[in-house]
């Protein structure tokens, strides 16, 4: 659990670094040249800062353990802050579509410069590192905001090579591609925020859980022969966790002190997933 939050921490301060060094050359260059896609990216780029600074934040809160107030922890910090991430991707993605068909209609022309090349190649090396570091993390721990940050360095890589073909075909005089680039940049960055939008509300509005995990459930209590039918299995979740609660039925003459043994070691069994906080076990006879 301390190496989860220790690395999502590392991951989101790395994430800030490297976003702030790209954000003020592609900014610079973007403004100098003209070229919306840059300015389009450089955008792009201010919007990853807020994203790792929401990650270092909503992963500090959820680290904090369980107390009187907050008796199942503060694990929902996550998908609260991811939905603060995936909000401001959205509005950054209408104002770079406005820009950028403007940009088409108004026919303005970048003025090209070896340097935008320099800035896209710079940009695809530090994003496609961060999105190595993140998805080697994102694979060993399920947490949201390493999700999030990893699929925004991975579309970073995408966008910023769009962005260098826009650029390169301006050698051409194709001076259209950069603003329909800014609008394709645009559509890209409002998906994916819509997406992460999507997964953090369902969380927060209690989503149940997968029913992967729920057969794995029902398989763990079929293997005490003692039980006899298991019911009213539900689930909410606490974080990337969740606390599942469920009813076995069991025969009618077993004493309680036998039957509670048996939902304690069932109760085990479940908590031992990664995916579960916590069991609450109901006997009933049958």
């Amino acid at each position: 659990m301390d190496d989860r939050f220790k690395l999502t921490k590392r991951a989101g301060i790395f994430g800030i670094i490297g976003n702030i060094f790209l954000l003020i050359i592609k900014a610079t260059i973007g403004f100098i040249s003209k070229s919306q896609s840059m300015i389009a990216d450089s955008a792009n780029s201010a919007g990853d800062i807020f994203a790792s600074i929401m990650t270092a934040i909503g992963n500090k809160i959820a680290s904090e353990p369980q107390d009187d107030n907050h008796n199942f922890g503060h694990g929902k910090a996550e998908y609260i802050f991811s939905l603060f991430i995936s909000i401001s991707m959205i509005l950054v993605a209408f104002k770079l579509l406005y820009d950028s068909i403007m940009s088409l209609i108004e026919q303005n022309k970048m003025q090209f410069s070896w340097l935008l090349v320099i800035v896209c190649i710079i940009t695809i090396i530090v994003k496609f590192s961060l999105f190595i570091y993140t998805y080697k993390l994102s694979k060993k721990f399920e947490n949201i905001l390493l999700e999030s940050n990893m699929k925004d360095h991975r579309n970073d890589c995408i966008v910023t090579t769009f962005t260098l073909i826009s650029i390169l075909a301006t050698l051409s005089n194709i001076y259209w591609l950069d603003g329909l680039v800014g609008i394709g940049i645009s559509i890209w960055i409002a998906i994916t925020g819509v997406k992460i939008f999507i997964e953090s509300y369902n969380t927060l509005m209690d989503k149940s859980l997968d029913p992967n995990t729920q057969d794995i459930i029902f398989s763990m209590a079929k293997n005490y022969k003692d039980i006899v039918k298991i019911d009213n299995v539900s689930s909410s979740p606490v974080g990337y966790q969740y606390i599942v609660v469920l009813t076995i039925f069991v025969d009618g003459n077993m004493s309680t002190f036998d039957s509670h043994s048996l939902a304690d070691s069932l109760e085990k069994d479940i908590n031992s997933l990664d995916k579960i906080y916590n069991t609450i076990i109901h006997v009933n006879p049958c």
